[in-house]
């Protein structure tokens, strides 16, 4: 085992997460952190947003009451207070966090971190240094935004700045309908913000299977929300009490009003200003380079998280920090399989999903078998009153091997993991199919799509596996 003194610079899931670690292993371990321990993941993303999305599905609920048999009359609510919840359960975790990092022995300091050599990190604004034999960076990301375009944070704001909102706007753009646009979509809608979502590339989540992303599509128009697929922002001006968004598509040119633009474009590594460059530690686009162990090409320097690549999500960070804390102690790891990394969005409806697309599948030369089941077939899904959406598989007909799976629908988010242990464990559909679900689940529906996949599913008829439409 290694011995000597660890440093991480950043304490979002990635940094704490390292930091626990490697002082669970026996290394003497400091973090150095500008803000509250957590990173923005816990303190002005993941966490924050979730909840803000919750209480957003009360009020959702609160508007279909009658279809449960209940009359609500007078219906009113206060956002204020789903921000100071949304605060309130992020400081808690924060002081969770905290309180896990001073049982373990980690030294918490407060500053930004800087590597004047391989071996030392200077903390500013005071300028203390601290010796490190081993350094971890896991320095996260930043919104990203447009060239030329002005984020004041008042009426042209990134995610940081519409989690700090108290009040709904009347009307929103949100410029990128990947999983931070459309999420703020859920949040503000129900209350009867109108919404409008602008996405460049063809489809909303662009990274996620089309199929999902058409039934996606569909159910936010139905919810009032416009989306503009396929449509490019030219130009964003603030004009008096709102602003301007200037767009153009297939169809020609267009100027959106609205009271707010939120750029929800995408993240950028936070690798500058951290003294990466002196030391010839290799970077391309932003992104510090590190081969399975999350080891740099110079000796003594790691990085984990969002600086180092995609995919950029705080659980993938987690096993990167342990992955770097285990390699500087010395135990054997086989690094992380970035194909069994799931990913979830939490719009309403859900989404989730593991691995290849379909047509990723399809463009390796694969022989691909799609095996689907309907949420509106589910006894579990149809109780509840929540059955929008699907199951899809995607599997290799040769082998049986699990490429992906795409799920749109109710706890989608939760469900996807028994697909994710499954696709690690390398099983087939079969056995997925002939474990028992209990009935009645929404789990169910994967038992049932597994079983789909060779044509056998029970409660969905389909005259012919070849071609089945999409749900």
């Amino acid at each position: 085992m290694a011995e000597g003194k660890v440093v991480v610079i950043g304490a979002g899931p990635g940094g704490y997460v390292a930091a626990i670690r490697a002082a669970q292993l026996g290394l003497k371990t400091a973090l150095v952190e500008k803000e509250n321990v957590g990173g923005v993941c816990l303190n002005w993303g993941c966490i924050p947003t979730k909840v803000l999305l919750r209480n957003a599905e009360v009020v959702s609920l609160f508007r279909r009451a009658r279809d449960f048999g209940v009359t609500v009359e007078g219906l009113s609510y206060d956002f204020s207070q789903a921000f100071k919840r949304s605060r309130r359960v992020a400081n808690r975790l924060v002081k969770g966090v905290e309180f896990l990092l001073k049982k373990n022995g980690v030294e918490v300091i407060r500053g930004e971190g800087r590597l004047a050599a391989v071996d030392t990190v200077v903390i500013q604004p005071e300028g203390r240094e601290l010796k490190a034999d081993h350094v971890i960076v896991a320095t996260g990301s930043r919104p990203k935004s447009l060239p030329g375009m002005v984020v004041d944070g008042e009426r042209v704001i990134t995610s940081r700045q519409a989690l700090a909102l108290t009040e709904v706007p009347q009307s929103l753009i949100i410029i990128g309908a990947g999983a931070i646009g459309v999420e703020f979509a859920s949040i503000y809608r129900p209350y009867g913000c109108q919404v409008t979502l602008v996405e460049m590339l063809p489809q909303v989540l662009p990274l996620e299977d089309a199929e999902i992303a058409k039934v996606l599509a569909r159910s936010l128009t139905k919810q009032g929300i416009r989306v503009m697929t396929g449509t490019r922002v030219e130009g964003v001006e603030v004009e008096g009490a709102g602003v301007e968004v200037r767009v153009s598509s297939e169809k020609g040119e267009e100027t959106l009003q609205s009271e707010r633009a939120l750029v929800a474009i995408g993240r950028a590594p936070n690798s500058e200003n951290l003294g990466l460059e002196a030391l010839v530690v290799a970077i391309e686009r932003g992104f510090i380079q590190v081969n399975r162990r999350m080891e740099t090409n110079v000796a003594g320097i790691y990085a984990i998280g969002d600086v180092v690549g995609p995919p950029l999500l705080a659980h993938k960070a987690m096993v990167e920090g342990v992955v770097a804390a285990e390699a500087i102690a010395g135990v054997d790891t086989d690094g992380v399989d970035y194909t069994s990394v799931p990913r979830g969005t939490y719009c309403r409806p859900q989404v989730a999903s593991i691995g290849l697309t379909e047509a990723q599948a399809r463009e390796q030369g694969n022989e691909v078998e799609v095996g689907r089941f309907p949420f509106r077939a589910s006894g579990r899904a149809l109780a509840g009153g929540d059955y929008e959406g699907l199951v899809k598989l995607v599997v290799d007909g040769r082998y049986g091997e699990i490429l992906g799976a795409h799920i749109i629908g109710p706890e989608a988010t939760e469900i996807i993991h028994e697909i994710a242990l499954a696709k690690s464990a390398e099983l087939t559909p079969s056995e997925i199919a002939a474990t028992i679900h209990a009935h009645p689940t929404l789990s169910e529906t994967v038992g049932e799509a597994a079983l789909d996949v060779e044509g056998k599913a029970i409660h969905v008829y389909r005259p012919s596996q070849a071609g089945s439409p999409a749900i």
